[in-house]
């Protein structure tokens, strides 16, 4: 007992040490201030913390991630911080009423597709909005995105943001004077290195926003949508989870832990917040496996921002930029972007047409027009709207109509896992889409992990080409061991 706690401790560490630029580093994108460090701060703290204790997805992170970040930006420009800090409440307030409402089972029908396009074009907002920083401090920014580099392949045990942060720092505070007269060609290697600032020191306290009727009605979509927003992200954070842990998470019970964090946060000052893929994933890999280590990650945070601000105030804005940049390149679906001359037509072009509405619209529009692009293409090619899975005597399980992202989840969560064996039957499987065969590729290699004997029968050409084209090489060679029959191509006139 005590070594799974002193475990879950240090991953809550872990994952501190790997929140702590990133928090800052929203925190200033989302007010343009130097403030905004404390604020991203006070949400990776205050949200992180209630949604841990309260959420339905252990170990899962909580912070200020980029989806959020980019509709706070628009928020707090408009309506202040005051006006911010109540929208954050309002949306925590919806949240709950999600859970509460169920509505969380519906992120089972969201494709693929719509996923990658929805994080690429996130990741397109976080690059073009810090090009300006950029240009002014180019050589700090690209130092430090070389240092994250280096550092991730050659230092495994400590965050290469961490790394690049304090060395680029250090390197710049100790050297400032000097650097005003090195000059690289006609660039000078400070020119233009703007610095966050002293952010004050305080135990947080709650604050209660002064609104009224007006300003609530006026703070009615923009809370509705960070709401939407933030339960989609965290809800994809939690798919990822499950597929990592072969858990199962509880998406209604996410729903009102989010809701009660983003509630707490916007009540201390802090930013909204979302379910945090790469924190979460830190976090797992770390050892964490439940709300513990999550939990302890906004605790070990609060302990260091009540002496921070003497040293946050000399972290370079580029150095910030340059972590946020290569942060967003990591958002990139690159497996289903490499994979695009290979992927279905229609699936492709779901992905990139939600990409491009995120960046030109709005985040929560771009998932509605690719769930609708989507149901356009599984119409075209199927007139079944779902797959249905039937098992017989011999632990054989039938999958028959098209496996898309309409059916994956009810399919695959009808499996049995507790068996020492069982075969699926593809016989009938008329249409796999990218969300069914990501689906089966993530059963087959969750059946190896935890030893169950996984066969295949009956394996259509169409299925198996969709599958090996879209298989990583260790499932290609794991795909060829269980087939155990295939079927003929169908005759051609």
């Amino acid at each position: 007992m005590f070594q799974r706690v002193a475990k879950e401790i240090l991953s809550g560490l872990t994952v501190a040490i790997v929140a702590l630029p990133l928090a800052i580093a929203f925190g200033i994108t989302a007010t343009g201030t130097s403030e905004g460090a404390l604020v991203g701060l006070y949400g990776a703290i205050f949200a992180g913390f209630f949604a841990s204790l309260f959420g339905g997805t252990p170990a899962q992170v909580t912070g200020p991630t980029g989806p959020i970040t980019v509709v706070a930006t628009g928020v707090i420009a408009a309506h202040g911080l005051e006006g911010a800090f109540l929208a954050f409440i309002m949306a925590g307030a919806f949240q709950i009423l999600f859970g509460l409402c169920r509505l969380g089972s519906l992120i089972r029908y969201i494709p693929h597709p719509v996923v990658s396009g929805f994080m690429g074009g996130i990741a397109l907002i976080i690059i073009l909005g810090e090009l300006d920083q950029v240009q002014r401090s180019f050589l700090v920014a690209a130092g430090t995105i070389v240092l994250m580099l280096v550092s991730t392949r050659v230092i495994k045990s400590i965050p290469a943001s961490l790394i690049a942060l304090v060395i680029m720092t250090v390197i710049l505070r100790l050297a400032d004077s000097v650097l005003q007269d090195v000059r690289v060609g006609p660039v000078s290697l400070n020119a233009g290195i703007d610095y966050i600032g002293r952010i004050p020191e305080s135990i947080p306290s709650i604050t209660i926003p002064e609104f009224s009727g007006s300003l609530i009605l006026t703070l009615l979509l923009p809370a509705l949508s960070i709401a939407l927003l933030g339960s989609i992200d965290s809800l994809l954070t939690s798919v990822v989870m499950d597929n990592i842990t072969g858990n199962r998470h509880h998406s209604n019970k996410e729903l009102i832990g989010q809701g009660l964090g983003n509630a707490a946060s916007g009540l201390f000052g802090g930013l909204a917040s979302a379910g945090a893929t790469v924190r979460s994933v830190v976090n797992v890999k770390s050892g964490g496996r439940t709300a513990l280590s999550a939990a302890t990650h906004s605790v070990i945070l609060l302990v260091l921002v009540v002496g921070l601000g003497a040293v946050v105030q000399y972290i370079p804005l580029a150095v910030l930029s340059g972590i946020l940049i290569l942060t967003a390149f990591g958002m990139f679906d690159w497996e289903s972007l490499r994979k695009a001359h290979v992927s279905p037509r229609g699936d492709v072009a779901v992905m990139f047409a939600t990409m491009i509405v995120t960046v030109l619209f709005d985040l929560t529009v771009a998932v509605a027009v690719g769930v609708a692009l989507a149901l356009i293409v599984h119409a075209v090619h199927s007139r079944r709207r779902k797959a249905s899975i039937v098992q017989d005597d011999t632990d054989t399980y039938h999958i028959e109509g098209p496996l898309s992202f309409l059916s994956v989840d009810r399919v695959f969560s009808t499996l049995r896992n507790d068996l020492p064996g069982l075969s699926l039957n593809l016989k009938n499987v008329t249409y796999i889409d990218m969300s069914g065969a990501k689906a089966l590729l993530t059963f087959i290699d969750h059946s190896r992990k935890s030893g169950v004997e996984l066969g295949i029968k009956d394996l259509p050409p169409h299925v198996e080409s969709r599958l090996i084209a879209l298989a990583n090489e260790e499932q290609r060679e794991k795909l060829d061991t269980i087939v155990e029959n295939r079927l003929a191509p169908e005759p051609t006139t």
